[in-house]
């Protein structure tokens, strides 16, 4: 774990310096490589074929993020019903179930799919255990577009589960024939309580050679473990429907560290940094980093006199465009000297 100063002693309101009071940012935070491939599949789209471009669900759990394409754009849609016979539709970062890409060629749609390669590695793993005669546990929350477009890949062998008394009443054909996944933005210590509770109640049960929560979920989950000790107060920067970044104040709450979830330094209440010398400032996977900047100058004209990235793991991850996104670039016509 390293930490680096980025800002001296700021001068609060009343003209004092205030060396007391300081920021730990962590990293890493913010934009996983899922999300960012799947914003820049947006953007190009955009850019090569012109607007409007249909997106079949938010592209991420970010109202800034949607927002901001929409601007430029895109139209953001629940069901493909809502999108013009033959139009061009992006999948999300979540993924979507068989039944959706059948809709998809019974409309003419052009798809571009912009789901996240590691929640990819979760459908062919279902695929690959329904294909083998298992009962599939689907471990996550059954509301989410990933475990919806999972749960889809095997619907008739697949049963979803959120808590250990739910593992506890499962039934299935055969207690020796069972296997599981799990979603990719769970914490890590829910996920293992999980798995633990399911092994219990099936000895014999399988499950993926590498876990499913993805780097990105488990790398931001220990740098909150890591310095959540050392802070009065954890603002995660994500909007209310990203799963990853619920799971942030979760993992800081267990360390009896205050947290709150925040869309923005907008939402940040005064009374919440009464009394809190130290804070410690995350972001969720699909936060864009814009929002972190805001709420650390918030922070700063409030008396913070220090900001220290404190950084728990180097993150360099960076994820292919899918093929239908590189085709539409080499067929593009050359940009105009």
């Amino acid at each position: 774990m390293t930490t680096t100063t980025l800002d001296h002693a700021a001068v609060a309101e009343d003209g004092n310096q205030t060396k007391t009071k300081r920021v730990l940012l962590l990293k890493p935070r913010g934009f996983c490589a899922g999300v960012v491939r799947a914003i820049d599949v947006v953007r190009i789209a955009l850019e090569t074929f012109g607007a409007p471009i249909y997106v079949r669900k938010e592209i991420v759990h970010n109202s800034y993020v949607v927002n901001d394409l929409a601007k430029k754009g895109a139209i953001f849609v629940n069901e493909l019903d809502e999108v013009p016979a033959g139009a061009r539709v992006i999948y999300s970062a979540h993924g979507v179930s068989p039944a959706v890409r059948e809709r998809a060629k019974e409309r003419g749609l052009k798809v571009i799919d912009a789901t996240c390669p590691l929640v990819t590695k979760v459908h062919v793993e279902a695929i690959k255990f329904a294909k083998q005669g298992y009962s599939l546990v689907l471990v996550g929350h059954r509301d989410h577009e990933e475990v919806e477009g999972t749960q889809g890949e095997a619907p008739d062998v697949t049963q979803v589960v959120s808590t250990v008394a739910e593992v506890e009443a499962l039934v299935v054909p055969d207690p020796d024939k069972v296997a599981y996944l799990t979603q990719t933005t769970l914490s890590l210590d829910e996920a293992r309580y999980m798995i633990e509770a399911l092994k219990r109640k099936f000895p014999n049960i399988v499950g993926p050679h590498a876990q499913d929560i993805c780097y990105a979920t488990e790398n931001r989950q220990t740098a909150v473990k890591n310095v959540a000790h050392g802070a009065d107060l954890v603002l995660v920067v994500g909007s209310r429907n990203s799963s990853n970044s619920n799971r942030l104040v979760e993992v800081s709450k267990n360390l009896d560290t205050n947290s709150y979830l925040i869309d923005s330094a907008d939402a940040i209440q005064p009374e919440w940094l009464d009394g809190v010398d130290t804070v410690a400032v995350t972001a969720g996977a699909s936060a864009p980093e814009v929002l972190v900047q805001h709420v650390v100058e918030y922070l700063l004209e409030r008396g913070y006199g220090s900001v220290d990235e404190v950084e728990v793991m180097p993150e360099n991850v960076r994820f292919g465009l899918p093929p239908e996104i590189v085709q539409a670039i080499a067929s593009a016509p050359p940009a105009a000297q």
